[in-house]
């Protein structure tokens, strides 16, 4: 284990003031911070990060969870979800295409889950309020999946 590191520092809830002023504080008025106890400082301990340690039990490793239930049993293998062996992910692979939970999402919903540019297919529709399964081609998200596949192969 690493040596601890205590560091005092601003408090990010209040700016280092002690008083804070949110949604509910009108116009002149503050409430003591929560945060820090109106100190304006708080104090952080940290461990010396000396590499990474081994997480025990996992096999598999995905780049983001859409909101999806993902795991083992009931019928259901790890793989079905994307992602790769966690020997591959300790080894550095990166995440390419085809490994993205392609079975329960389509492609804009595992883009704006995993933080990447959204495919505008002008045939998509999920429009405020609208959810990604929803869309009239969601039981068809194969030939959008071969049609991203397709563009960022040109890019």
């Amino acid at each position: 284990m690493g040596k601890q590191i205590r560091v005092k520092h601003e408090c990010g809830s209040c700016g280092g003031t002690g008083l804070y002023c949110g949604m509910g504080e009108g116009e002149g008025a503050a409430v003591v911070c929560s945060s820090c106890n109106g100190q304006g400082w708080k104090e952080s301990v940290f461990t010396e990060f000396t590499g990474r340690k081994e997480k025990t039990g996992v096999r598999r490793v995905f780049q983001t969870n859409p909101g999806i239930g993902i795991g083992e049993g009931k019928g259901f293998k790890l793989s079905d979800f994307g992602g790769m062996p966690i020997a591959d992910w300790i080894a550095g692979k990166p995440f390419t295409p085809g490994m993205e939970n392609r079975a329960y999402t389509c492609p804009r919903w595992w883009a704006q889950s995993a933080g990447e540019s959204k495919p505008e297919f002008k045939e998509c529709n999920d429009g405020f309020g609208c959810r990604f399964s929803d869309c009239k081609h969601f039981s068809n998200k194969t030939a959008c999946w071969s049609k991203w596949d397709m563009e960022r192969a040109g890019k």
